[in-house]
């Protein structure tokens, strides 16, 4: 570096600007170093805050919990909290809907997941819509694979303002039954959802897609170092783990911090986070203590 008196020092950091995520510090292991993305991107310009749920379950997260009115009001004083918490950063609401739902029962084709109705598929979109917010449709996909289910929701992925959640959890590779082990997915699982959301927007000329890909144990993403996030696609890995908030820290200390890929996210339950020994739930100023800050936010 040149000084004003003509004097030469050597910087302490070599920085490339190389992250979506503004610059990264050689040697550092957040920001986490990627292609910068297309113009239109999300992220990092914007916190992603969604619902996440089925309409066809109470249980399965607040989306299917609340009648209509009572969840618009609900979501408007949680982006409110957020928008308190953090006025740098606008809030963008978004619909987190469980697009194939894996199931209990093997079903006519031996996939154990069923995939939802587009009317409700609609009205999850026609949601998102009345929040000023995005879709995210997320995939269980049981004993099927992203392969075969991506292509069903192809012309909804299509439009601008709908996202992609993928869900290892429930991607039973061994044949086990869904909900009886934790599942995974590996790089290459993912690269191919990035690659096929990447292939659409260029396609359609859409600014870039996110990809929310939920994780809370070691095994559920494989080969982190060899995920390629494209800068048609930005990679959330959402910390979706639930429990008292010493176990959510020591879950994202262990699990998410430890192998970066682009954006982190975390999941906050209303009922699961509550449960004893837990003393209540994380507020959004607690979350942004986090380091790196999740920028994806999702209550279930």
């Amino acid at each position: 570096v040149v000084g004003p008196n003509g004097t030469t020092t050597k910087p302490k950091y070599t920085i490339k600007v190389s992250s979506s995520t503004n610059v990264t510090v050689a040697g550092s292991r957040w920001p986490a170093a990627n292609p910068y993305p297309q113009g239109g991107a999300l992220l990092p310009f914007n916190r992603i805050v969604a619902y996440y749920g089925n309409f066809y379950s109470r249980n399965m997260g607040i989306l299917g919990e609340l009648d209509h009115d009572d969840l618009i009001a609900k979501f408007d004083s949680t982006i409110a909290a957020w928008e308190a918490a953090d006025p740098t950063t606008p809030v963008l609401p978004a619909v987190h809907y469980i697009a194939t739902v894996a199931q209990g029962t093997a079903g006519p084709y031996g996939l154990w997941r069923n995939i939802m109705p587009d009317e409700h598929i609609e009205r999850a979109y026609d949601l998102a819509h009345e929040l000023d917010g995005v879709l995210f449709l997320d995939l269980q996909v049981g004993l099927s694979t992203l392969k075969t289910d991506l292509p069903y929701f192809r012309e909804y992925l299509s439009r601008p303002d709908v996202h992609l959640g993928i869900d290892p959890e429930f991607s039973m590779k061994t044949g086990a039954r869904p909900g009886s082990v934790i599942g995974t997915f590996d790089a290459t699982d993912i690269n191919y959802a990035i690659d096929y959301l990447a292939d659409i927007v260029n396609e359609y000329k859409l600014p870039p897609k996110v990809l929310v890909v939920h994780r809370f144990t070691d095994n559920m993403v494989t080969n982190y170092q060899d995920i390629k996030p494209r800068p048609e696609v930005q990679v959330v890995i959402d910390m979706d783990g639930w429990g008292a908030k010493e176990l959510k820290t020591g879950t994202y200390n262990r699990v998410i911090i430890p192998e970066p890929v682009e954006f982190t996210g975390m999941k906050l339950f209303y009922k699961n986070d509550l449960k004893p020994p837990s003393t209540g739930l994380f507020s959004p100023s607690e979350v942004l203590e986090f380091t790196p800050k999740p920028i994806y936010i999702q209550y279930q």
